[in-house]
C-alpha cells in the first residue's frame, strides 16, 4: 500500500498492560438486574478503552449489602432450579427464600454469572467478584474505589 493510505492496527492487550482496580458497590436499594449487568460489564472489562475479548481485563468487584437488593414485579416469587444429579433430583427455591436464608449473596452471584458467557474465561473472571450480605468487607487494604450505581440512573433504585 504505497499510495499514501495508512493501515490501522488492531490493539490487543498483553498481560503486562492490564491494570486491575478494586471497585466497591453498595447494593442496598438497587434493582438486581441493573446491578448484575453493571457488575458483569466491570468484571469483563468492557468499560475500558483497551478491552480485549480473550483476556481477563476486568476489575475486582466487591458488592456489599447483597441482602438488601430490590427486585421489580413478582421476581421475588420466581424460582431458581438446579438438579442434584440423581433421578428425580430437581430442586427449586424462590429468590425470597434464598434472600431470607443463610446465603442471600447467592441471588446476586447467580444473576451476575448468568450475564457472562459460559466459558473458561468467564469462570476465571467470576473469581474477581466478592459478594457480602452485610455492610462490611475484609478488603479495606486494597482501598477500593466506590462506584455509586444509584446515581447512574434513576431506574437503578427502587423505593
Amino acid at each position: 500500500m504505497s499510495n499514501g493510505t495508512k493501515l490501522m492496527k488492531t490493539f490487543s492487550a498483553t498481560p503486562a498492560e492490564i491494570d486491575k482496580k478494586w471497585i466497591l458497590i453498595d447494593a442496598e436499594g438497587v434493582v438486581l438486574g441493573r446491578l448484575a449487568s453493571i457488575v458483569a460489564s466491570r468484571l469483563r472489562g468492557k468499560h475500558k478503552a483497551t478491552f480485549t475479548p480473550h483476556m481477563d481485563m476486568g476489575d475486582n468487584v466487591i458488592v456489599i449489602n447483597a441482602d438488601k437488593i430490590q427486585m421489580t414485579g413478582k421476581k421475588r416469587e420466581e424460582h431458581f432450579y438446579w438438579h442434584t444429579g440423581h433421578p428425580g433430583g430437581i430442586k427449586s427455591r424462590t429468590k425470597q427464600q434464598i434472600l431470607d436464608g443463610a446465603h442471600p449473596e447467592r441471588v446476586v452471584f447467580q444473576a451476575v454469572k448468568r450475564m457472562l458467557p459460559g466459558n473458561r474465561l468467564s469462570r476465571q473472571q467470576m473469581t474477581n467478584l466478592r459478594i457480602y450480605a452485610g455492610g462490611d468487607h475484609p478488603h479495606e487494604a486494597q482501598s477500593p474505589e466506590v462506584l455509586d450505581v444509584k446515581s447512574m440512573n434513576k431506574k437503578n433504585t427502587r423505593s
